[in-house]
């Protein structure tokens, strides 16, 4: 069906876990929408991961808060496929106007008129005010440092799916977060020799004194910080819910066989170059790791609670080989390496909003998903508003603010009355016509 003609109050562009949770807001707070997904409901988990990934929180964290998972214990990882279908039925709950198949190819400002034209692939609409959801993992990124050798297979961790996809011999990952911790345990447990390139990381425990780590930065505080800390922008967290969830810990990958080194400098006649950071790099992973515990000690004595006591979390194993004696080079095809994976992330693509509400490098101009384009809004971001925005159950709070400054707009849009009313009427009248050009809740 054609959407030439279509005018909408808010359009909401992407149907992933924010645009369903954008759209469960505007429903509830009677705003008009429509939301347009290029593929289908969540996507980006069914067909942008690798076969074996589960979410990174249990299901009792990991969720909205209007359903919880089907069939997954409330402490257990749900697998992507799971992820998908809980978004699938929470459309179905909410009853989302979701258009699937459509791709939004442009969105242009209206002149001496209201909203935006936006032109997709099933034709041309009109729109108030649009909602950019489509998610941080847009575009993977691969460093500019990557070898040209067309012997060498070389994937991003967005088109990773399983140990059998990938040709024989040792496997060199880059970048050690939660993909790439996990993309590597993968296939060592395969029997490949892997090869991981540490860099600067957060390294959370999985669970401590029988609660997660979810738990422990919400009782912290910590899912609520505003702000990142200064020269930690780019730090990745390395935590994973794989195996029934484990708390990554990179020697202990190392004493498995895992040959760790430190962050991937550059490639020179087929040869991988290190850094010396390796050592540097796991201990500031140890120094972030430590305070979390100390601070969960002291939450629990400050609070009286009766949790046990878990005195293996501070067990850590001796330095590995590699660790001691870290490699600063590796010859490629000497030592077998058929495969680069890079796990280095993504960035994203907004080229659509053709400018609107973006800074010269692309990137979104916003305070808590609030544009600096007036009617342009931004969800699903990480640090969109606090640490909490890059998990499922933060999108969503995140997605309730933004809604409820829609329909707080739509009420100012609204208002038709004015001081001029007043002044033109009789004194009598003015109380009542003010009581009727009022617009509730502003």
């Amino acid at each position: 069906m054609s959407l030439d003609k279509t005018v909408v109050d808010t359009l909401i562009v992407g149907a992933g876990q924010a645009g369903v949770a954008m759209s469960e807001h505007l429903g509830k707070l009677g705003v008009p929408h429509l939301v347009l997904e290029r593929s289908r409901i969540a996507e980006a988990w069914r067909t942008g991961r690798w076969d074996s990934l589960v979410a990174n929180g249990p299901a009792w964290h990991d969720r909205f808060p209007g359903m919880e998972f089907a069939e997954v214990h409330p402490d257990a990882f749900a697998g992507k496929d799971q992820v998908a279908e809980y978004f699938e039925a929470y459309a179905r709950q909410i009853e989302a106007p979701i258009r699937t198949g459509v791709e939004v190819k442009s969105v242009i400002r209206n002149l001496g008129r209201p909203g935006f034209t936006v032109h997709t692939s099933a034709g041309t609409l009109q729109a108030e005010r649009v909602v950019a959801a489509t998610g941080p993992f847009q575009r993977p990124v691969i460093p500019a440092i990557a070898p040209l050798d067309e012997k060498l297979l070389q994937l991003h961790s967005a088109h990773y799916r399983n140990p059998q996809q990938l040709p024989p011999g040792a496997v060199l990952v880059v970048g050690a977060g939660s993909s790439g911790v996990q993309i590597a345990d993968e296939l060592r447990a395969a029997g490949r020799q892997v090869y991981l390139s540490v860099g600067a990381h957060d390294r959370p425990p999985r669970a401590y004194r029988g609660r997660d780590f979810c738990w422990w930065l919400g009782v912290l505080g910590e899912w609520d910080a505003e702000v990142r800390q200064p020269g930690r922008e780019h730090v990745t967290i390395a935590v994973s819910g794989a195996h029934g969830g484990r708390t990554v810990d990179f020697r202990a990958l190392a004493h498995q066989g895992i040959t760790l080194v430190g962050v991937t400098e550059a490639f020179d006649q087929g040869v991988a170059r290190f850094a010396p950071d390796l050592a540097d790099n796991l201990a500031r992973g140890d120094d972030n790791y430590l305070a979390l515990l100390d601070a969960a000690d002291a939450y629990i004595a400050r609070n009286g609670l009766d949790l046990p006591e878990d005195p293996e979390a501070r067990r850590r194993y001796p330095d590995p080989p590699c660790v001691n004696q870290p490699l600063s080079s590796l010859d490629l095809a000497a030592a077998g390496v058929g495969t680069l994976i890079w796990a280095t992330g993504y960035a994203v693509d907004f080229s659509w909003l053709q400018g609107l509400g973006l800074d010269t490098a692309g990137r979104p101009v916003h305070q808590r998903g609030l544009s600096s384009e007036p009617g342009i809004y931004f969800v699903g971001l990480p640090w969109l508003a606090r640490r909490g925005s890059a998990f499922i159950w933060g999108v969503w709070h995140d997605a309730r603010h933004i809604g409820e400054h829609i329909a707080k707009q739509r009420k100012y849009e609204a208002y038709r009355g004015g001081p001029q009313c007043v002044a033109s009427a009789d004194p009598a009248e003015a109380p009542l016509m003010l009581k009727r050009s009022a617009v509730a809740g502003v």
